[in-house]
């Protein structure tokens, strides 16, 4: 494929006989908008394809590595795997930023380097991988970049609520309190709004398909906000 560096092929392990799917996974949404009958096609679609296949590569890889590990703990190390800022590492590591194709209004802006963007592409790579080469191709792509991440911490990562405690604590504050601030959707599907207060800090908010996953949403964005 022209305009990859032979660097990045080799960080993806793998020749493609479909060099389109990787030119889509290479293509951020911001190419061709504008652009009547523009044939550029973003990464979207195989964002959400290669999403799912490295949750489930991360769930397994997991699964083997920890076998005597409760499903909280494990649901814990995957959070911190799949999340977001880990994505966009590994795809700083394998030098993508430099491979991306995107509009210059948004490169000027800093998209090479948005931990959002990187992240997607990152998940189109893993897509593109699964849908030329299968599971395997994608699985042994994901392993070679995450097994390292896996072992950095001996111990599961705190769920948000326990590390916003300990953070206030640490700091002579009062303990974070959380308020149900209401809810929406129908009595079987309800969707609940919590807001999460530190005294002296700041508040924010978080929802969820229940109270505990609302609460540990809110105390992920106050963390966010306090550690930004």
């Amino acid at each position: 494929m022209a305009g990859v560096s032979p660097d990045f092929f080799q960080a993806l392990g793998h020749v493609f006989a479909r060099s389109d799917l990787l030119t889509q996974a290479l293509t951020h949404p911001s190419v061709g908008q504008g652009r009547r009958n523009s044939r550029s096609v973003p990464y979207e679609r195989l964002e959400f394809l290669g999403d799912r296949v490295l949750g489930l590569v991360v769930a397994d890889m997991l699964f083997q590595a920890f076998p005597d590990e409760a499903e909280g703990a494990l649901a814990r190390r995957f959070t911190a795997l799949v999340r977001r800022e880990t994505v966009a590492r590994v795809a700083l590591a394998i030098g993508l930023d430099g491979q991306l194709a995107m509009a210059k209004g948004d490169e000027d802006a800093g998209g090479r380097g948005n931990p959002g963007i990187l992240a997607d592409a990152c998940e189109a790579v893993i897509g593109a991988l699964y849908a030329d080469g299968g599971y395997e191709v994608a699985a042994r792509f994901v392993r070679a970049h995450w097994s390292g991440l896996m072992s950095e911490a001996l111990a599961p990562p705190k769920d948000a609520k326990t590390t916003l405690q300990e953070w206030a604590q640490g700091r002579g504050k009062a303990l974070p309190v959380y308020t149900v601030a209401g809810a929406e959707g129908p009595s079987h599907e309800p969707v609940f709004l919590v807001e999460v207060a530190v005294d002296g800090v700041g508040s924010a908010s978080g929802q969820g398909p229940s109270k505990r996953i609302a609460e540990q949403a809110a105390a992920a964005a106050l963390l966010e906000k306090v550690m930004s």
